[in-house]
């Protein structure tokens, strides 16, 4: 009999083999309107392109990688799970059509299993034309090879299409597109006869692409078809009669070079029109096919409603109103277009180690902004599994917003979001420093303006992993006041080597690590790296107290921001909001607040694995951070928390703005529920004047001077998250403790629920979106969008999930 910590290793190494195998593939190219790949580094990748044949112009609108200039009605997955597959509604009145793209994960075989994939469309408006062309392409980067089975035609494919391909972390597969028989293409209009041989077939291109620019597929392609379209149309260039029907001339050259690595198979329609994608791998001797998808599909539809009326059902007080099924059916889409969202990235990074601002200069002496010896650098290739905030705006990852999507995740599937924790876990250096955005390789930096592209080692970032942390040990903790292992027949610490590996395959899919042995050894995993993470923020991120002669009880617990400029704390996340002017002696609210949680976190870490004698010292520097928001920070002429700068005496004062910021020990629950401050908070919250509007919390106060003003980004409009963790902060604490205020806050939190669930509904019913933030006057929806990053935090609003 082996002891039970190498039996746990053991099924710990199972466990995270098909996790992965059952997470392998997706939509992991969340940047486009459709593209599956695997979490490999350098592997298949594929995407789909579209435009109208109504006109030659439609072809310069091509859509492929999500845009908001693109107008789209609305997109977004219906249905997503991450193990399973999902739905995808597009709806696209430029060119009159409706497209549905199906994922169906199909288990079988040593290599992630199978895939299949419907594409399918149909008019928005059935009493106008509706044509459309489709270009599927995969292309593969690293080594392996694909070759085209179906013999090459002059003039176009009929009937099914197949190619094998090989690649070491893949194995050998085969992929097949397969025709609906119903589908019909344009046929008949000016100068047709010269085409009729063209007409109704699938066309394809194959050619070799360089090494690492597959994800520039779109380029490649639309230059080939452009460059035969413009030979077939010579002829008619007079223009006289119009020329040919574009579906004619907007075709591939229906060619196959050798080497080709990069394939694109496009199929040209009027009307409706459907066909499938089949992706075999050989190990799995599976065949698939339209009845795999037919009823594959079905399945996922039903056990997914099912699972989430159990996870996310709709409360007794919505679902009396009439608006309960259009509100389930907005829940599931913002839950699913976040799941969906989640992007597999590869890539290096650029990163300054030696960039600085002069009130940064006291911790990096340097003579200027940039230290011209050193610069900017390319890092070594990194990957990250992570959500993104907007698949059209930001598809690539955010660390502030990642805590938020992990929240939400983890509700959902719990094991998915530890995968995205892990990567984040891994990408913290040997110093401790995770760089805020994570722009990893050529694609991610294409969307990316070039002034935000490099990342510089000592700015920071809000630390939200820790709130993804903090909910996980919950969700540990909820599951493990059910029935134990034993009285489930389940003893994960002794017996022969299967016992314990046969016993989680019993557990539902997505919660396997809710057990408490896998969720010891996996906080034992991230300990010490978020451990040397939290050392850096105290490290990097101090403040001064004594350099001023400021009073506090504790001599070292305060904070301030790195890398702000004169406007702008872009690394607070909260990037206009109003602050003092740059200095090296000031003092951020926010930033204490944030390090507060992180030291409550370090010590429920500490306490959930044995580490005791850290648990004692978190505890004792979250208490001196306490004391000190309380007396460095709080303003009782203003009756308010605030930020501390210091003026040209060298004399600190309080630079105090109504807004988010002043919220942040509320918000973060770190203040008592009987705490004198309270009421004042609460009151403030409430006040029209100041914080308060129909449609959630302002981001400043309307009385403030600058409300409004500039970029106006986070000087009054309303944003979801904030708003979420004033809500937790109520639900949680000031609305159920004993306190004076507690009625007040019970009051609060219904009405401002209400408010936040209420707007964001309705601005979806009525442009198809969610938004990245709201007009605190309208109501309605602005900026990027969708933003089905924290916005669909509603979903854990309505659930009342905080």
């Amino acid at each position: 009999m082996q002891p039970w910590f190498v039996l746990l290793s053991l099924a710990s190494a199972a466990y995270a083999s098909s996790s992965n195998d059952t997470l392998l593939w997706g939509p992991y190219r969340p940047n486009l309107y459709f593209g599956i790949r695997p979490r490999i580094p350098q592997s298949l990748m594929t995407g789909l392109m579209w435009f109208g044949t109504q006109d030659y112009a439609s072809i310069s609108q091509t859509r492929h990688a999500c845009d908001q200039a693109d107008q789209l009605q609305s997109y977004t997955w219906s249905k997503y799970d991450p193990r399973e597959g999902g739905i995808q509604v597009i709806k696209d009145a430029r060119n009159n059509v409706q497209l549905t793209t199906e994922f169906l994960k199909v288990p079988g075989g040593d290599f992630g299993g199978n895939w299949a994939a419907r594409i399918k469309g149909e008019p928005l408006d059935p009493l106008k034309p509706s044509r459309i062309s489709t270009i599927f392409y995969f292309g593969l980067e690293g080594l392996g090879g694909i070759d085209m089975d179906t013999d090459e035609e002059d003039d176009g494919l009929l009937g099914d299409i197949k190619f094998s391909g090989s690649t070491p972390e893949l194995d050998d597969f085969v992929i097949r597109i397969v025709e609906s028989p119903n589908n019909v293409a344009v046929a008949e209009g000016p100068h047709s006869e010269p085409f009729r041989n063209r007409i109704g077939k699938t066309h394809f291109l194959g050619q070799p692409v360089p090494a690492g620019n597959i994800w520039r597929a779109k380029d490649f392609i639309m230059e080939r078809l452009i460059k035969r379209a413009q030979e077939v149309i010579a002829p008619y260039r007079d223009g006289s009669d119009g020329g040919p029907d574009p579906s004619f001339v907007l075709q591939l050259p229906d060619e196959v070079y050798s080497s080709s690595n990069l394939y694109a198979i496009q199929k040209l329609f009027d009307g409706e029109f459907q066909y499938d994608v089949f992706f075999e791998s050989v190990s799995s001797k599976q065949t698939l096919g339209s009845s795999t998808l037919n009823e594959g599909m079905l399945a996922l539809s039903n056990s997914f409603d099912r699972r989430f009326k159990s996870i996310f059902p709709i409360p007794q007080d919505y679902a009396s109103d009439g608006r309960k099924e259009a509100l389930e059916s907005f829940s599931q889409a913002i839950t699913s277009n976040l799941i969906g969202g989640v992007g597999y990235f590869y890539g290096n990074s650029i990163v300054n180690e030696k960039f600085s601002f002069e009130w940064d200069e006291e911790d990096d002496q340097d003579d200027g902004l940039v230290n011209s010896e050193k610069g900017p650098r390319l890092t070594e290739p990194k990957k990250l599994l992570t959500a993104t905030p907007s698949r059209s705006f930001f598809p690539r990852g955010f660390y502030w917003d990642e805590g938020f999507h992990l929240l939400h995740i983890g509700a959902w599937d719990s094991d998915f979001s530890l995968e995205i924790l892990q990567d984040w876990i891994d990408l913290i250096d040997e110093n401790g420093w995770v760089a805020r955005e994570q722009i990893l390789g050529e694609e991610a930096r294409s969307k990316v303006p070039a002034e935000f592209l490099t990342q510089v080692p000592n700015y920071a970032n809000p630390p939200t992993l820790t709130v993804a942390v903090t909910a996980f040990i919950r969700r540990v903790k909820a599951a493990s006041t059910g029935p134990s292992n034993a009285d489930l027949g389940l003893d994960f610490g002794m017996g022969d080597t299967q016992t314990p590996l046969a016993a989680r395959e019993t557990l539902e899919a997505g919660s396997r690590s809710l057990d408490s042995e896998f969720a010891i050894e996996f906080l034992k995993g991230i300990y010490k790296p978020l451990k040397r993470h939290y050392d850096w923020f105290r490290r990097t991120q101090r403040g001064q107290i004594k350099q001023y002669a400021r009073k506090a009880r504790s001599r070292t617990e305060a904070y301030r921001w790195r890398g702000r400029s004169e406007k702008h704390v872009l690394t607070s996340g909260m990037d206009d909001y109003p602050r003092g002017p740059p200095h090296a002696g000031e003092l951020h609210l926010d930033l204490i607040s944030w390090m507060g949680l992180f030291s409550r976190t370090m010590r429920e870490i500490a306490e959930f694995i044995g580490e005791r004698d850290d648990a004692i010292s978190y505890t004792e520097i979250e208490k001196a951070l306490l004391d000190n928001i309380e007396d460095l920070h709080w303003n009782d002429e203003q009756k308010m928390y605030c930020d501390l700068n210091v003026d040209d005496d060298d004399e600190s004062y309080h630079v105090c703005h109504r807004g988010y910021l002043s919220l942040f020990p509320f918000m973060l629950s770190l203040l008592p529920s009987d705490s004198p401050h309270l009421g004042a908070i609460l009151d403030m919250i409430r006040d029209p004047d100041h914080l308060w509007s129909d449609f959630g919390i302002r981001s400043l106060a309307a009385s403030h001077p600058e409300y409004g003003t500039g970029e106006n980004y986070w000087k009054g409009p309303i944003w979801v998250q904030m708003n979420y963790l004033a809500l937790g902060a109520l639900y949680n604490k000031y609305a159920v403790e004993d306190g004076p205020y507690k009625l007040r806050a019970q009051e609060i939190y219904r009405e401002l629920r209400k408010n936040i669930i209420d707007n964001v509904f309705k601005e979806y019913e009525r442009t198809g979106y969610v938004w990245e933030q709201y007009d605190p006057t309208t109501g309605h929806g602005q900026r990027s969008h969708p933003f089905t990053g924290w916005t669909s935090l509603v979903t854990m609003i309505l659930t009342e999930k905080y």
